[in-house]
This record gives structure tokens, sequence and C-alpha cells, in this order.
């Protein structure tokens, strides 16, 4: 028997991770100064990292911040598993 969407879940996402959240002026830099989804900010620190070929090289773990990404992290490395602890200080919502 074929499962029917209830309208619980077709309803869009807005909670947790979905919830809108806005930028600090530093990370705004970096994502964009517009409220956006915790998801979608994190998203675009990624594309920001790879564009910028960001990683290391030889531990693709490991992010070498640039000017912009020191202000956020307020170091100049951090781990991938770091980054969100660092991005955590940088939103409001």
């Amino acid at each position: 028997m074929a499962k029917t969407p209830t309208a619980k879940s077709d309803a869009p996402k807005t909670g947790g991770i979905f919830a809108p959240i806005q930028p600090s002026p530093e990370l705004g830099a970096i994502v964009g100064n517009d409220k956006l989804p915790r998801s979608e900010v994190i998203s675009k620190v990624w594309e920001y990292i790879k564009k910028n070929d960001l990683q290391n090289p030889e531990n693709k773990r490991e992010i070498v911040a640039d000017e912009a990404l020191k202000k956020v992290f307020g170091k100049d490395r951090v781990t991938m598993f770091e980054m969100n602890k660092h991005l955590a200080g940088h939103m409001k919502a």
C-alpha cells in the first residue's frame, strides 16, 4: 500500500539547521548579509573554501584561513570538525 503524504511532511522545514540566522558582519563578508538557513551558510562557506583553494593539500580535513576566514575562525588553521564551532559564534537566530 502506498503511503500518502501528510501535511506535516509537505510543510517547508523551518527549525533547527533550517532556521534562518543572521550572519555576523565577518561571516557576512563570505556568505552575504541576508538571513539564511544554517545549512546554506555552511554550504556557502564550503563553496568559498573550495573556490579559494583553502584546504591543506596534504591534509584535506584542515582549512588554511585567508584574511576573511581568520576574522571568523580567530586563527590561521582549523579542521573541518572545528569549523562549525567557530561558525556558530557568528550566527544569530
